[in-house]
C-alpha cells in the first residue's frame, strides 16, 4: 500500500530540524548559555531599539527566534520564583519558591529563599554565603543535564544577586558565584567547595568593584538624546543616599565613600567598631549599570578558566543581569536611569556574543535569554498622567487587620505576617481560640477587600481545593504551595503596586499577574536556532522542556511546561 504524500509530509515536517541521523554521532551544543534580565519588561526589546547597536538586542532578534508572547502564569512574580520557575520548567506550586521570603510556620519565623545555616561562606561574609539551593524541591534543567552526561558537563551559574546564580545552577551544580558587597568580591559557599578556585582568588584581588566605582554614572549618550524617557528630575524617582536629586551626573566615587549599611551591620554584628578609614560602599556597585559590567567581567572570566564549551562535553553557564532590577526598583521605567542601563547592558551582550564566536565557535553556543518578572510603572508617573494607579502599604494593611481581628476575636497575635501579597494567621492562636480556621480565612478575605486598591481577596483553603485553567485564579493556584504559601491571597487592581515605603512612592516594583510583570521577554539564539518569531502564546515554563527536547535528555522531574513547536522546526 502507497502512503499518502500528505501522511509522508507531515511526518517530515514532524521531525525538528535538529533530529538525530541514524549512525550518525549525537549532536549537542559545545555550551548552553541562560541569559535572565532582572526586572526586564518585554516592551524594552524595542522600546530603545533605535539606540541600540548591531550587536546586542537587535542581532539577538535580527539571527534568533521570538516569542513575542510569552507570559508568567503565576503569582507572586518576583526574581526567586522567576529563576526556579525558568530552570525547573515549572511553577511555585511544584518547586516551593514562593516568593523572595515566606514564613516557616513551623519555626515560627521567616526564611530567605536561598538561606542555609548548614553550609558556610567561602570567600565572603557569613550573612552573605550561607546560602544553598536547599528551599528549591525539583531538578533544573542544569541539573538534568549533569545526570545525563554523568556529571562530565560543567555547569556554573554568575550573578550579583545569590538567587540569581544559585538557582538556575541547581542542586548539583559545578559552582554558583555571587556578589558580596561587603568586600568587592565573588563569592560561594561550601554546598560547592572549601575553597575559590585560584582565577577566582585572582579576579577578585583585581578590585574591579572599586574601579567602576572610581567613575562617575554620566549618560552613554548625551543626555537631551533620551527622548524614550521621563526628564531626568521628577518626583517619582528615589535618589542615591547623599544626593539630594535623582539625576545625573551621579558622583559615584562620593557616594561609595561611605560603608554601606549592610558592612556596618556586619561590623556590629560581630562587635566590631568601624575603623579610622571605613571601608567603601562596594554594594552601591549593584545600583548601577556597571554592576552588569562586572557581572560580565566574571563569567568571561569563567568561562576562559574553565574552558566552558571547549572541552568535548556539553557545559551551562547560568547567566543573570541583575543591576537592571536594582536600577529599576529605584528610578522606574521610564526614568533615563533605565533607559541608560538597558544601553550599556546591549553593549555587554555583544561583548558576550563576540566571546561566544570566538572561544565556542559560531552558531556552536545555544543562548536564551528571558527575565524573572517584569515592572510596574512608578505610581506617580501614571497618575501624573491621568492613568489609574496607586500603592498600598503592607505594613499599614498588616496592622490594620490584626486590630480589626482583636476586636472581632480577642486578644492575640493574630497575624504573624504578611508578605508576598498574602497573610499567615497564627494557626496555633486559632485552634486555643477553637475558630474554624476555614472560617476565618474567608472572613479574613472579606476585610481585606475593603482595603483601596484591593480588588479581590481568597481563603487559602478554596485556592487548594480547587483547580482553573485560565485567568487570575490560575495565577493563584500555580503560585500557592501549602506548606509555604500564606493562609489569604491578596490581589490588587492593575496599576497598583506594595510601596514599603508607603505613603512615598519612589520607584517602583512588581509582583503581580498584570501584564507589566509578566510579559517578558523569551528570545533563542545559536544552534540550530533558525531566525523567526511568533505570537503564539509561551509560559516561561517551556523554556526548559524546550531545552531538554535540543539536549536530547529528560526534563526537569516537576516540570509542567510543554517543548515550544516553533522554535524547534516542528
Amino acid at each position: 500500500m502507497k502512503t499518502p504524500l500528505s501522511l509522508l509530509l507531515a511526518a517530515t515536517l514532524a521531525v525538528p530540524a535538529f533530529a538525530q541521523k541514524a549512525g550518525k554521532p549525537l549532536e549537542r551544543p559545545n555550551l548552553v548559555v541562560g541569559i535572565v534580565v532582572d526586572q526586564m519588561r518585554y516592551d524594552y526589546l524595542y522600546r530603545y531599539w533605535n539606540k541600540y547597536g548591531n550587536g546586542g538586542f537587535r542581532r539577538l532578534l535580527g539571527e534568533g527566534f521570538s516569542y513575542e508572547n510569552a507570559h508568567y502564569n503565576y503569582v507572586p512574580t518576583y526574581t526567586g520564583p522567576g529563576h526556579a520557575s525558568i530552570y525547573t520548567g515549572t511553577t511555585p506550586a511544584v518547586h516551593g519558591i514562593v516568593g523572595n521570603n515566606w514564613l516557616v510556620r513551623e519555626e515560627g519565623k521567616g526564611t530567605y529563599v536561598t538561606e542555609d545555616k548548614t553550609v558556610q561562606p567561602v570567600g565572603g561574609s557569613v550573612a552573605a554565603g550561607q546560602m544553598s539551593p536547599r528551599h528549591m524541591l525539583t531538578t533544573t534543567i542544569t541539573d538534568e543535564l549533569r545526570l545525563a552526561t554523568n556529571f562530565q558537563s560543567k555547569v556554573i551559574g554568575v550573578c550579583i544577586k545569590d538567587r540569581g546564580s544559585i538557582l538556575p545552577a541547581g542542586h548539583a551544580a559545578n559552582a554558583a558565584y555571587w556578589y558580596d558587597g561587603g568586600n568587592g568580591a565573588f563569592i560561594t559557599s561550601t554546598f560547592y567547595t572549601q575553597q575559590l578556585p585560584e582565577w577566582v582568588t585572582k579576579f577578585n584581588a583585581e578590585g574591579r568593584a572599586a574601579r567602576y566605582l572610581d567613575q562617575a554614572w554620566n549618560t552613554l549618550l548625551p543626555i537631551a538624546q533620551y527622548t524614550e524617557s521621563s526628564p531626568d528630575d521628577v518626583a517619582w524617582e528615589g535618589a542615591f543616599k547623599g544626593e539630594t536629586k535623582p539625576v545625573f551626573p551621579h558622583d559615584l566615587p562620593a557616594l561609595s565613600a561611605a560603608p554601606s549599611t549592610a558592612v556596618k551591620g556586619n561590623m556590629e554584628a560581630a562587635g566590631e567598631k568601624a575603623p579610622v578609614a571605613t571601608p567603601r560602599n562596594l554594594d552601591l556597585i549593584r545600583s548601577t549599570p556597571f554592576g552588569n559590567s562586572l557581572t560580565l567581567d566574571f563569567a568571561l572570566e569563567a568561562m576562559r578558566a574553565e574552558q566552558l564549551g571547549q572541552r568535548g562535553q556539553t557545559d551551562f553557564l547560568a547567566l543573570s543581569f541583575s543591576s537592571t532590577d536594582y536600577v529599576g526598583h529605584q528610578f522606574g521605567p521610564n526614568s533615563i536611569e533605565a533607559e541608560d542601563t538597558y544601553l550599556r547592558l546591549d553593549k555587554e551582550l555583544e561583548r558576550l556574543f563576540a566571546y561566544l564566536d570566538k572561544a565556542v565557535g559560531k552558531k556552536q553556543a545555544l543562548v536564551f535569554l528571558s527575565a524573572d518578572h517584569g515592572a510596574a510603572h512608578s505610581p506617580n508617573f501614571l497618575i501624573d498622567k491621568k492613568i489609574p494607579a496607586g500603592s498600598v502599604g503592607p505594613g499599614l494593611m498588616r496592622d490594620s487587620l490584626q486590630r480589626k481581628l482583636v476586636s472581632l476575636h480577642g486578644p492575640g497575635n493574630w497575624v504573624l505576617s504578611y508578605e508576598n501579597q498574602q497573610v499567615y494567621l497564627n494557626r496555633p492562636l486559632v485552634e486555643q481560640k477553637k475558630l474554624d480556621l476555614y472560617q476565618l480565612q474567608r472572613e479574613v478575605a472579606g476585610i481585606m477587600v475593603q482595603f483601596a486598591g484591593v480588588t479581590r481577596a481568597l481563603a487559602a483553603e478554596d485556592v487548594q481545593k480547587s483547580h482553573w485553567e485560565s485567568g487570575m485564579l490560575m495565577y493563584l493556584e500555580n503560585g500557592y504551595f501549602p506548606k509555604r504559601s500564606g493562609d489569604v491571597l491578596v490581589v490588587l487592581e492593575p496599576g497598583w503596586l506594595e510601596s514599603y515605603q508607603f505613603p512615598v512612592n519612589k520607584g517602583t516594583t512588581h509582583g503581580s499577574s498584570g501584564n507589566y510583570d509578566t510579559h517578558v521577554p523569551v528570545v533563542f539564539w545559536g544552534w540550530h536556532v533558525k531566525h523567526g518569531q511568533s505570537s503564539a502564546p509561551a509560559k516561561i515554563t517551556d523554556i526548559a522542556p524546550t531545552l531538554a527536547r535540543w539536549l536530547h535528555i529528560q526534563e526537569p522531574d516537576g516540570c509542567t511546561g510543554q517543548p515550544l513547536p516553533e522554535v524547534l522546526g516542528w
